[in-house]
């Protein structure tokens, strides 16, 4: 099978081409070093003008998507330690967060001073979801490239309840620990803006409500919420966008936090049971892993050796981890 030279990405992923010397069309494409660093300084410079503009504004400065992972984990302290603001974690609890990532949010959120809410949604509902998610995909083809259907379906309640909560405290930041493989540079400091939220809502929703086969409108903005004017709606932030990424050197900084390493999910998630089935059933649909995306932009990022990277997306699903996650959600 053709793989490229530089990431990890193989003749299986979508769109892809490559050169005579067997460097992909993607990698052709990334931006030269040089400008990633400009961009990294434009960014960061970004958030900084608007924490002059909005610290101390409300009753926090950020509320936090906390998974207890590692990368959420390193970008809570970045929130706290760095930039010295009031943080709100905000975990949601899919009903298959590893226990190992449970007392690493008590002990880091404890660590840091940090206020902390979870939300659960009813189990028979995720059940539900998450089981038709593993019997057919539920989202467009390209939403797809880059997460498997399970995880769009969790990272859509996720986003979507992280807003309704800063609409309803009046904070001006929403943080995410995305790696330098999830989203852009550019997308790192973005002001929400509720017409394409609604736009999003009336793609992503109905989808899931028709595997729910009832109203999930508690779980998604309301018709007065979407009025709101846009400047009554948080900032998205991502840090791990313009500050150093490197697999070691997180896991050795939150190590100190009193943050351990999960025994009981795949390589590729430090907080999920979920994660080793969804890996599986993306890998049978599509014929490629549906972390590669992320895992190639880590590598080209520095993040991770090329090495790194090829283990993580060649290693199979541990068919113990799918076992329990398949009896759990009524497949088995």
């Amino acid at each position: 099978m053709k793989q490229c030279i530089q990431c990890v990405l193989d003749e299986n992923f979508p769109g892809i081409s490559f050169d005579e010397t067997g460097l992909c069309s993607f990698c052709r494409q990334a931006a030269d070093e040089q400008r990633q660093q400009a961009l990294k300084q434009e960014y960061a410079g970004k958030f900084e003008k608007l924490l002059e503009k909005y610290r101390g504004k409300g009753p926090y400065d950020v509320l936090m998507a906390y998974s207890g992972g590692k990368d959420s984990t390193y970008t809570l302290d970045i929130f706290r330690n760095t930039y010295g603001l009031r943080v709100l974690a905000f975990t949601f609890d899919n009903a298959f967060i590893s226990p190992f990532a449970i007392e690493n949010i008590s002990k880091v959120t404890e660590k840091l001073a940090v206020d902390h809410i979870s939300f659960r949604p009813n189990f028979a509902l995720m059940q539900k979801i998450f089981s038709e998610a593993g019997k057919r995909d539920l989202f467009p083809d390209k939403a797809l490239e880059r997460a498997s259907s399970i995880c769009t379906s969790c990272i859509g309640f996720v986003k979507s309840l992280m807003l309704k909560t800063a609409l309803e405290k009046g904070i001006p930041f929403v943080g995410f620990g995305w790696s330098p493989g999830q989203a852009p540079i550019q997308s790192s400091v973005m002001q929400t803006n509720p017409r394409l939220v609604a736009i999003a809502q009336k793609s992503f929703w109905p989808r899931l409500e028709a595997v729910a086969g009832h109203d999930l409108s508690t779980y998604y903005l309301s018709e007065a919420d979407l009025a709101r004017p846009i400047d009554e709606y948080p900032v998205n932030v991502h840090p791990f966008a313009f500050h150093p990424y490197n697999e070691g050197a997180i896991k050795a900084h939150i190590l100190s936090l009193g943050w351990k390493e999960t025994e009981d999910t795949d390589p590729n998630s430090t907080n999920c049971l979920l994660n080793a089935f969804a890996n599986q059933v993306h890998l049978e649909r599509w014929g490629f892993h549906p972390y590669a995306w992320e895992i190639a932009g880590i590598v080209r990022s520095g993040g991770l050796s090329r090495e790194e990277g090829l283990a993580k997306v060649s290693e199979l699903p541990n068919p113990v981890l799918v076992s329990r996650v398949k009896e759990r959600l009524g497949l088995s």
